[in-house]
């Protein structure tokens, strides 16, 4: 008799569906401890039921699934609530790369009483130390800084500053220069004055500094008095040599001080007018024209610093006249130019942080954001310099006067001039002509210009047209002939430009990556520059607007026509890297070469070490290479040092430089092509 072996217990089914499906089927016996209850079989039941139901409780086909429940479908909206969020994180995230912060700031000027319009008078100082020893003089100036507990947007916008003239090889200078500011609240205010020597191009000498608290304001507040007050200047914080020179010579002199004294006034003039949270300057409009012949004679930039010689018409060789500039020496044009607020509230914008090095360069945070953040304000410097050259001047604010001063600052419509532009948040208008023939990426970056400023009004391009009719029209494509597009007579370049500003229109737009000004605040900056230039006729235009992109292109080649030769300089900027997201665009077509559009950029030593201290990883590009035996590019170990060794590319630049077939020469390690 046989005996038949069991048959084997049936595999075990893992999957939780089919465990649920058959509820009655016999579980296979087994000698091991009793099996562990998985997770997954009972994923979908809810813990109480997989607790209290008897397991052997019949189950119907025509039940329901439990994972059909409402708690478990209150489970399900919660995980798609939570997949939404962390998608919308990311796009959001997303977003934030292509829209960095910064650009069109819309915080309102916060709430604050009426205040008081201050005028304040830098009248003279006596007893000033010898700063310029080979003079035995100095040339001293005042820097003041105005503060009160007036309510901020943020508190990174500039401070409100004000510089007097320079007075001339003198200790005992006399300026006469005042400064009247709007809003300043009855609490009082603290003015600092700063005196330095101008010392060009070394750093300014500091003479010593007079700080004056007022505690209230009110309209009967007397002020200093008519005749105002002498104060003692605090010598602690001069030039140690220029007083240590002065208490020697002293010795010689019985019973006279060291001390420098300053004299001061002021007076309240009324009542501001709103908004009264926004101190600002309300006169004297002024102008500043700074002059760099060493950028001039790299650009080939000639102008006239006697404006009555600036548009003299003469005759060429075959009897025509001409119109051109009778100076004798070339020179770079920085402008200052002070209008009357205030800045309307709308105009407000913050620097583009769209990579983390500029908000580091703005912020002057860690090693390399302090070390671009001095370069910058040393361009600005080099840029707006101060020195005998310089000119001021003044004229009446909101008047015609005004516009003819911007228009002959600008040079009318000569040459088919485009120029780069800032305003402050206290309406002090910097600008300077750019294009293809400067050194672009160290003249035309507004973050240059506005010295590294955290906060402006606005900045991009603008450039002037002639109209046929003194009509001050404002139209973009006026019913009329317009210069330079057109040939028209009665003005460059063959005649004196007239000086009527109705004959006029000021092209303005918003270009500028680096502050990206919102097209929306376009009709408030029109509404501000038609106040200060009354009769100019006004055009705003959006840099991406394609009408606009066509007239500078004109304008440019308007420029190769009437302008004349003009030297052709690449490279001058100590770091080629553009820290405007849309200047890379156009400042990457102009480290190229002239003769040919599509080679490439030439960079210098320091372009390429400036690079690498933005972005580390370019170090092996820029490392020196040669063929080892294969022919392949290998790095070239030892030699000179990292920043010297980044220069692999100088035979390169000066073999382009001789390209040229004698039309152009080398100026240090930027090569320079003459047209």
């Amino acid at each position: 008799m046989s005996l038949e072996q069991p048959a084997p217990p049936p595999p075990l089914e893992r999957n939780a569906s089919s465990v649920i499906a058959n509820p009655d089927r016999p579980r296979p016996k087994s000698q091991d401890a009793p099996r562990r209850v998985e997770y997954e079989e009972v994923e979908n039941l809810k813990p109480d039921e997989s607790n209290t139901r008897p397991r052997s409780a019949p189950h119907h086909q025509d039940d329901q699934p439990h994972n059909e429940g409402p708690d478990n479908a209150a489970l399900r909206r919660s995980r798609t609530t939570e997949l939404k969020e962390k998608f919308t994180a990311q796009k959001q995230k997303l977003t934030a790369k292509t829209k960095p912060a910064g650009g069109y700031d819309s915080t309102p000027l916060p709430d604050a009483p009426q205040g008081y319009t201050v005028k304040f008078i830098f009248h003279k100082a006596t007893n000033l130390p010898v700063a310029d020893m080979h003079t035995h003089s100095a040339d001293p100036f005042i820097l003041a800084t105005l503060t009160a507990d007036v309510p901020r947007r943020h508190k990174e916008e500039p401070l409100l500053t004000h510089r007097t003239p320079t007075a001339r090889r003198t200790t005992e200078p006399v300026w006469e220069n005042e400064w009247v500011v709007a809003n300043v609240p009855a609490s009082g205010f603290t003015l600092k004055c700063r005196l330095y020597d101008e010392d060009w191009p070394d750093h300014d000498d500091r003479l010593g500094n007079v700080t004056i608290h007022i505690p209230h304001l009110d309209e009967n507040w007397e002020g200093l008095g008519p005749d105002g007050q002498i104060f003692e200047v605090r010598k602690r914080s001069g030039s140690k040599r220029a007083y240590l020179f002065k208490a020697i010579s002293n010795v010689l002199t019985k019973g006279s001080s060291i001390t420098p004294l300053l004299h001061l006034g002021m007076e309240v003039v009324g009542k501001s007018d709103p908004p009264h949270a926004q101190m600002y300057t309300v006169g004297p409009t002024c102008y500043v024209k700074h002059f760099s012949p060493m950028i001039g004679r790299l650009t080939g930039i000639k102008v006239n610093k006697d404006e009555s010689a600036d548009v003299n018409p003469h005759k060429d060789d075959h009897g025509f006249q001409k119109y051109e500039y009778v100076c004798s020496d070339t020179s770079f044009q920085a402008n200052e130019l002070q209008l009357a607020g205030p800045v309307p509230e709308k105009l407000y914008h913050r620097f583009v942080e769209f990579r983390p090095i500029i908000g580091l360069m703005f912020k002057s945070h860690g090693v390399r954001g302090h070390i671009l953040n001095k370069m910058l304000h040393k361009q600005h410097k080099r840029i707006y310099n101060y020195d005998s050259s310089t000119e001021y001047g003044s004229f009446k604010a909101c008047s015609e006067e005004a516009a003819l001063q911007f228009l002959k600052m600008a040079h009318f419509d000569e040459g088919g001039r485009v120029f780069t532009y800032v305003l402050t948040l206290d309406g002090l208008m910097r600008f300077t002509e750019t294009g293809q023939e400067f050194g672009i990426d160290l003249l035309s970056k507004h973050s240059m210009h506005s010295d590294v400023a955290t906060y402006i009004a606005c900045s991009g391009e603008f450039f002037i047209r002639r109209l046929e009719r003194a009509d001050g029209s404002d139209e973009l494509d006026p019913p009329e002939a317009t210069h330079p597009s057109q040939d028209l007579s009665g003005g460059p370049p063959n005649d004196s430009p007239p000086r009527n500003p109705k004959n006029y229109q000021l092209i303005i737009d918003n270009d500028s990556g680096t502050y990206r000004p919102d097209k929306s605040t376009l009709p408030e900056l029109k509404k501000f520059l038609e106040k200060n230039f009354p009769g100019l006729g006004i055009v705003t235009m959006d840099w991406e607007n394609k009408h606009l992109q066509e007239l500078k292109k004109k304008q440019r080649g308007i420029k190769k026509k009437e302008g004349g030769g003009i030297r052709m300089v690449l490279n001058r900027s100590p770091s080629n890297s553009s820290f405007s997201s849309d200047d890379e665009s156009r400042l990457s077509d102009l480290v190229r070469s002239p003769d040919d559009e599509d080679a490439a950029p030439v960079r210098t030593k320091k372009e390429r070490a400036f690079d690498v201290l933005g972005d580390p990883r370019l170090l092996k590009e820029y490392l020196p290479r040669r063929h080892d035996d294969k022919g392949e590019d290998v790095a070239v170990e030892g030699g000179d040092s990292a920043v010297a060794g980044l220069g692999g590319g100088a035979p390169e630049a000066d073999g382009q430089a001789e390209k040229g077939k004698g039309k152009g020469k080398a100026v240090g390690d930027a090569p320079v092509a003459a047209s």
